[in-house]
């Protein structure tokens, strides 16, 4: 697919939880993170996704938060996904940092040049990306 949005991940439905108005989405990534959406109950319908079937998690670089100490904190974000610093393009004002999950997979994140000093952030470092359940669009083929 082709989309301004930078982290792409193709996985498998695992749940599905249907609400009033919302639906969360569980979504398996093929190193065995979980990735859980929150949608419209009529994006759900609309796009007839169920458990089973292949879908495509979008998610913008800039929605990325990166953590390398929670210092005793538990966030409410339910994507908290490990990972390691593969590589960090400074610009002027902000950088993009790679990360690489455990299976493969590869997430984006847009920070500030400050954020990188402030993290003191490396290649090779590990860190967590998180980002809100409803930070996900899901697309499906067809």
């Amino acid at each position: 697919m082709k989309a301004s949005a930078r982290n792409q991940f193709s996985g498998i439905v695992n749940e599905v939880t249907i609400g009033a108005v919302n639906a969360e989405v569980h979504v398996g990534l093929q190193g065995g993170e979980i990735i859980v959406a929150s949608v419209t109950k009529e994006s759900v319908e609309s796009l007839g996704i169920k458990a089973g079937m292949e879908v495509l998690a979008l998610v913008k670089a800039p929605q990325i938060i990166l953590v390398t100490d929670f210092g005793g904190y538990k966030l409410s974000a339910r994507n908290q996904l490990q990972g390691t610093v593969t590589e960090i393009k400074i610009g002027a004002v902000n950088a993009e940092v790679d990360i690489e999950l455990k299976g493969g997979e590869k997430i984006a994140a847009t920070v500030t040049d400050d954020s990188v000093k402030t993290l003191g952030l490396s290649k090779g470092q590990s860190i967590m990306a998180v980002f809100k359940a409803g930070a996900v669009i899901l697309a499906i083929k067809g």
